[in-house]
C-alpha cells in the first residue's frame, strides 16, 4: 500500500488540491474536476490501442529489421521513415512516448527517435488536411516545408549535445520498462 501511494503521490496530491478547490469555489472546483475527469477518459480510449500496437510491433518486427532501416547505419531512409511513422500516427503527443521506448529497445537509432516525436507532434496528416482545408494549401505546405527541415536540424543538434553516457541510460531505461 506504501509502495502505491509513493508512486502515485503526484496524483493523490493534485487530487487533493481539486477537492480543496472545490471546497473553496465549487463552480471552478466542479468545472477542473470534469474538465480532469474528461483528460482521463480521452487517456483511457487512447493508451490502450497505442499499447496493442506496440505489442503487434514488439512481436511482428524483428530487431534486426528496424537496426537495418532505423538504427545507426540507416542514414536518410532512418530519417525518412521516422518521419513518415510520425506523421502517419494518431493521438496525442503522449502517445509518442510510449512508442518511442519501443523503438530504443529495437536499437532505432537516437536522432531517428527525436525526428519521430518531432513529426508526431507536428507533421500529422490529419493536421495538414485541415490546415490545406482552413487556411489554404499554400499555408500548409510552408509549414510543412518549414518543419521538416527544422525537425531534422532540432533532432541532429538534440543527438550531439547529448553524451553518449546519457543516451545509454535513456536506452537503458526504455529497456528496463515493463
Amino acid at each position: 500500500m506504501k509502495k502505491i501511494i509513493k508512486r502515485y503521490r503526484a496524483f493523490f496530491i493534485v487530487f487533493a488540491m481539486l477537492l480543496i478547490l472545490t471546497f473553496i469555489n465549487n463552480d471552478l472546483g466542479t468545472r477542473a474536476l470534469s474538465i480532469s475527469a474528461n483528460q482521463i477518459k480521452e487517456m483511457l480510449l487512447v493508451i490502450p490501442p497505442v499499447f496493442l500496437l506496440l505489442g503487434l510491433l514488439d512481436v511482428w518486427v524483428p530487431k534486426e529489421t528496424m537496426i537495418k532501416y532505423m538504427g545507426e547505419g540507416s542514414g536518410l531512409k532512418g530519417i525518412i521513415l521516422s518521419i513518415l511513422i510520425g506523421s502517419a500516427a494518431a493521438g496525442p503527443l503522449y502517445g509518442a512516448f510510449p512508442v518511442a521506448a519501443v523503438f530504443m529497445k529495437k536499437g532505432v537509432k537516437f536522432m531517428n527517435i527525436l525526428i519521430f516525436i518531432g513529426a508526431w507532434s507536428t507533421t500529422k496528416i490529419p493536421m495538414f488536411l485541415f490546415e490545406s482545408a482552413a487556411l489554404g494549401s499554400k499555408f500548409a505546405i510552408t509549414r510543412l516545408l518549414i518543419d521538416i527541415p527544422g525537425i531534422i536540424i532540432i533532432a541532429f543538434i538534440l543527438s550531439k549535445m547529448v553524451s553518449k553516457q546519457e543516451v545509454k541510460v535513456i536506452y537503458d531505461t526504455a529497456e528496463n520498462l515493463n
